[in-house]
């Protein structure tokens, strides 16, 4: 199973496009928030794909009727994927760790920080793809991928 995720992506379409035109073979698409107008456009004119893509809403996602955080089945997995600010991921993920924990999940996704990070600590796999139009890290813009097969799980950051 492949898992791509995106965050942050704050009106930029291209990014959107470049990255999910790169992987329409993904099973799921994850936009961890701070772009659903744009990505309300892609799946207008990708209705196909629409069916891939899942969206938490972020803080800059106003009137936003996607949810806040979201749980995901994945073979013998259990993801939880939230935007980060009503987690305070800027100064720790512990509170994210504890609900994604409580969930019983073992994969984290989050967004929010605009900063890449790809560790497994206390049992959990935690992705924040970085931003894929603004990054703050100095990086280039980025998106995630995971990859879940009977031998593992396998998590990278690419650039846009």
């Amino acid at each position: 199973m492949r898992i791509i995720v995106m965050s942050d992506s704050h009106g930029s379409y291209s990014a959107i496009e470049s990255i999910i035109d790169r992987n329409t073979d993904a099973d799921w698409i994850f936009h961890l928030g701070d772009g659903e107008r744009e990505l309300d456009r892609y799946i207008t004119s990708h209705p196909i794909i629409a069916q891939k893509i899942i969206h938490v809403a972020g803080n800059c996602d106003y009137n936003s009727l996607s949810p806040s955080v979201f749980t995901l089945p994945a073979t013998n997995h259990r993801i939880f994927a939230a935007h980060g600010h009503q987690f305070g991921v800027n100064h720790s993920l512990e509170r994210l760790k504890k609900v994604a924990a409580e969930n019983d999940c073992d994969i984290v996704l989050y967004g929010h920080t605009h900063c890449r990070y790809n560790h497994f600590e206390d049992g959990l796999y935690i992705l924040n793809p970085g931003s894929a139009s603004c990054p703050r890290d100095g990086s280039k813009p980025s998106f995630g991928h995971i990859d879940i097969s009977p031998a593992g799980i396998v998590v990278n950051i690419a650039d846009v």
